[in-house]
């Protein structure tokens, strides 16, 4: 399955969800929030948020500056 992250088109196996992509991309506990097609998921759901096909996700991790 194609899914574009952070506007990167990317390919996984099917039945993935938010979580499992996280683990995969070795981004576990570095990404803050999580967008899929414009919507806001919570970290809470990450664990059964199935995605699909060509889902767009936006994955951000916050940084302090000054």
């Amino acid at each position: 399955m194609k899914l574009i992250i952070n506007g990167e088109t990317k390919e996984f196996n099917e039945n993935i969800t938010l979580e499992h992509l996280l683990e995969e991309l070795g981004l576990t506990g570095k990404v803050m929030a999580a967008a899929v097609n414009m919507e806001i998921v919570k970290q809470g759901n990450w664990a059964t948020y199935s995605l699909k096909e060509m889902d767009k996700l936006e994955l951000l991790d916050f940084v302090g500056g000054g």
